[in-house]
């Protein structure tokens, strides 16, 4: 697998700059921390670690979700988190683990460009934080 470092496990070198592998599991899971360097409670809260969850069988938190989405299914997902209840608007499923890492580091590469609006995801808006957040990814706030 060209995903792989030959023990199933992701090929580090192929995590973009700025994102950390903060875990990887035996069956595939893998979680991809963002600047962890930074988000350490005195530059940037540590709640608002981005990460990037890579699940066999679709990610969630929250009570009352259909059954069909979740871990029973043959597809892997992508979810973006800037938060633990934030996060990119639509979870991509894709159908075998090849395609979810090429998917989750192209993800990752685009957030560390400043190619995601994140603004449009928060409910209530942190103008402070997302000036400090654009000056971290090299976004420029006027998507």
């Amino acid at each position: 697998m060209s995903d792989s470092d030959g023990n199933g496990g992701i090929d580090r070198s192929s995590v973009p700059d700025g994102w950390e592998v903060w875990s990887e599991g035996a069956d595939g899971r893998l979680v991809l921390a963002y600047r962890p360097d930074v988000f350490n409670a005195a530059d940037f809260p540590a709640p608002c670690l981005p990460t990037l969850y890579l699940t066999h069988g679709k990610r969630t938190r929250r009570p009352g979700v259909n059954p069909a989405d979740t871990a029973d299914s043959e597809d892997w997902f992508v979810t973006l988190y800037l938060e633990p209840d934030v996060s990119l608007d639509e979870t991509i499923r894709v159908p075998s683990r090849e395609a979810a890492v090429e998917r989750t580091t192209e993800l990752a590469r685009q957030f560390d460009a400043g190619e995601i609006d994140y603004r449009e995801l928060y409910q209530v808006p942190r103008e402070t934080y997302f000036e400090r957040l654009d000056e971290l990814t090299g976004g420029d706030g006027d998507d």
